[in-house]
Order: C-alpha cells, then sequence, then structure tokens
C-alpha cells in the first residue's frame, strides 16, 4: 500500500532542537514507540507504533513507514499515515522462531532497496517489538554501509537482547549487499 507522500523535512534530533521543541512543549504527548531509535540521518527505526505515538511521529517530518509485518496495518495508523502524506510500504515477513526460521532474502533485498532511496526520507522503520525483523533489515543496512560484521551483529543484539536469533546472525553473516538493485537517489 502507497500513500501520499510529504514534503516535510526531518526533524533536528540534536539537543538545542529536539522533537520536544517542534511540538511547542508538549513533551508529555511525545511517546516513542518501543525500541524507538535514530538509524542514520532521516532514517529511525522502532516496534509497531500506536496512538499513544503519534505525536512523536508527527515531529519527524515522515515520508515513508517500511512495515516488516504480513498483518494487516491497523485502521488508526492508516489513518494517521492519510493525514499526514505517509506512504506505508508493506513487506509481509513471517515472525516465526528458530529453528525453523526462513528469512526471506529478497524480500529484505526489496525492502533495502526502498530504504536506501533518499526520495523515501524521513523513513521509519517498524515489525511489531523492533527487534529481528527490523534489525535483520538495519543490519543489511549497515552491512551495505561497509559495517564490520561484529558491529553489525552487535548492534542487533543489543536490540533484540536475550531473544537474538542465531538464524537473524547467520542470515546477516551471509546476506549479499552486490545483489541489491540500487535507486537513482542512495543514500550515503
Amino acid at each position: 500500500m502507497c500513500l501520499a507522500t510529504s514534503g516535510a523535512p526531518p526533524v533536528d534530533m540534536s539537543s538545542e532542537n529536539s522533537p520536544a521543541d517542534a511540538a511547542d512543549g508538549e513533551e508529555s504527548n511525545l511517546l516513542p514507540p518501543l525500541n524507538f531509535d535514530v538509524v542514520a540521518d532521516g532514517i529511525y527505526r522502532s516496534g509497531f507504533p500506536d496512538a499513544s505515538n503519534f505525536q512523536l511521529l508527527k515531529t519527524l517530518g515522515l515520508r515513508s513507514i517500511i512495515y516488516l509485518c504480513p498483518e494487516p496495518y491497523p485502521e488508526a495508523n492508516v489513518q494517521f499515515l492519510n493525514e499526514n502524506g505517509i506512504r506505508l510500504f508493506q513487506f509481509g515477513v513471517e515472525g516465526s522462531k528458530e529453528p525453523f526460521v526462513n528469512i526471506p532474502e529478497e524480500t529484505i533485498r526489496h525492502a533495502l532497496e526502498i530504504l536506501l532511496d533518499k526520495k523515501n526520507h524521513p523513513l521509519l522503520i517498524h515489525c511489531k517489538r523492533g527487534k529481528h525483523r527490523t534489525g535483520c533489515l538495519v543490519g543489511c543496512f549497515r552491512k551495505y554501509h561497509n559495517w564490520s560484521l561484529a558491529s553489525i551483529l552487535d548492534e542487533y543484539q543489543r536490540y533484540a537482547g536475550d531473544k537474538a536469533r542465531v538464524s537473524d546472525m547467520r542470515f546477516l553473516e551471509l546476506f549479499d549487499v552486490s545483489q541489491v538493485n540500487l535507486p537513482f537517489h542512495v543514500v550515503d
């Protein structure tokens, strides 16, 4: 599903110009989704956002969301996207548990192509908890940017915690970034 695009600029996340400043001091309304963090300039990650997170997401000036779950997007979230001109890119990656996890490489590669295209930024990547599926896509993004495997796996493990999956880490190790079809406006 793709919705209209917003031209809003990203919010500077520095202490001088925080999302709280952008919301005119309504700090109590700026609740981040689970596992929310900045991945890179104009790229954010999190668990599934709900209505309590919409005010913070609004301050980010999002153009796109990459949603990595197969379940339909809730109506309240679709309404938020429509009201804010945010496009939704849904990639239905199953949230299976080990040992029979089959991470669809082609799907992750296509999501990475959307992620690398600057015309989609600012962008939020999320799955249910912001751990495994999101961690795999962010890890592939890091691999594209030549991070060491040790650093990629360390970041993955920080979000996955004691739920880190050997199959996810093996996927990250073996993912071939040379197979990614680069968009015209690539993230540096």
